[in-house]
């Protein structure tokens, strides 16, 4: 039977973007995104902007958020990003307007295979269409589509799709409800 090696292992065909890019974000990031002194949206919104991302009007960004490549990353109007939170967008990464992404929860964009002797990197786009609203401590893993209101609800693990105006709960979430919005 084999067994994984990680000397194999081999990302080159990954290209984020340039080394320089990646290390003035990465200062920027630690600084601006990170500093649990920072609680102002507006300075956050700048750099995301600076540095690529397209972010709507009116979105709250919390302290103590990391938030992995920028030029990867479309946030639309009203959404908010909790305490936290942790964007790690290996892939494109797209949150519609009033999302809510609460405190602890993680997008994760990349995952390896377990199947190969080499754990090879896998990358996959996840998408919260507009009023998703991601729980604490959820996690939405890659190539998962949260689809219009759908809520993922605390500690859950999305790995599929979430249908519209839906609850999951549980590792992995599973659709316990639907949601009503009065």
């Amino acid at each position: 039977m084999k067994q994984v090696d990680l000397l194999k292992f081999n990302n080159s065909w990954y290209n984020p973007g340039g080394k320089i890019k990646r290390l003035i974000w990465f200062i920027v990031n630690v600084i601006v995104f990170q500093n649990r002194l920072n609680g102002w949206s507006g300075s956050k919104v700048f750099f995301l902007r600076l540095f690529g991302a397209k972010v709507g009007n009116q979105v709250v960004i919390k302290p103590n958020v990391n938030i992995k490549y920028p030029w990867k990353l479309s946030i639309g109007n009203n959404t908010w990003i909790g305490e936290q939170v942790w964007i790690d967008n290996l892939a494109q990464t797209t949150i519609g307007a009033n999302v809510c992404l609460s405190q602890g929860s993680m997008l994760l964009c990349g995952n390896h295979n377990y199947k190969k002797e080499s754990f090879d990197l896998m990358v996959g786009e996840i998408i919260l269409e507009d009023g998703a609203w991601i729980g604490a401590h959820a996690v939405v893993g890659p190539n998962v589509t949260c689809y219009s209101h759908s809520v993922l609800s605390v500690n859950s693990v999305a790995t599929k799709d979430l249908e519209t105006y839906t609850i999951y709960q549980g590792t992995p979430a599973i659709a316990i409800r639907q949601r009503i919005v009065n």
